[in-house]
């Protein structure tokens, strides 16, 4: 497998939530496709499922780690709603359908849309004290002119 450099920069460029957002988006959208065209797609239910699984996985992993800097109210709620998506997981494998995925891909989708607008108000907080920093050093007196 080759990798492509600009890829790899892209990523490593992002801040982690956005990163997390896009790996939520590509799963849910994969699950959708098949969700959507389940005559033709459904024999890919399974890697999708675990392609979702180990996502959460990796989401746990990282919120279980001691130097994790969220709160622990935060942490107990991602591991219990990974808890739930496993649970989900495993009740699609065992009972198959197209609107069995419906509350795989809704939670996806949410999360990741919370993440998004976390990382756009970071930005925008980035920008205001940018603009503040301008401002304060366009006020200030220059040498020449004390």
């Amino acid at each position: 497998m080759t990798i492509n450099p600009y890829a790899a920069a892209e990523t490593s460029a992002q801040p982690q939530n956005e990163l997390e957002a896009r790996a939520l988006v590509r799963t849910a959208s994969r699950l959708n496709n098949i969700k959507e065209h389940w005559d033709e797609k459904s024999s890919e239910l399974q890697e999708a499922l675990d392609l979702n699984r180990k996502l959460w996985t990796i989401f746990v992993t990282d919120v279980c780690d001691e130097s994790n800097p969220l709160p622990i109210e935060v942490k107990q709620n991602i591991v219990n709603l990974a808890t739930f998506i496993f649970k989900q997981t495993f009740a699609v494998t065992a009972k198959p359908s197209p609107e069995a995925l419906d509350t795989l891909i809704n939670i996806n989708m949410n999360i990741a849309r919370g993440l998004n607008e976390q990382s756009k108000r970071r930005i925008e907080e980035q920008q205001q004290k940018a603009e503040e920093e301008r401002q304060k050093h366009a006020d200030a007196p220059t040498q020449n002119n004390v």
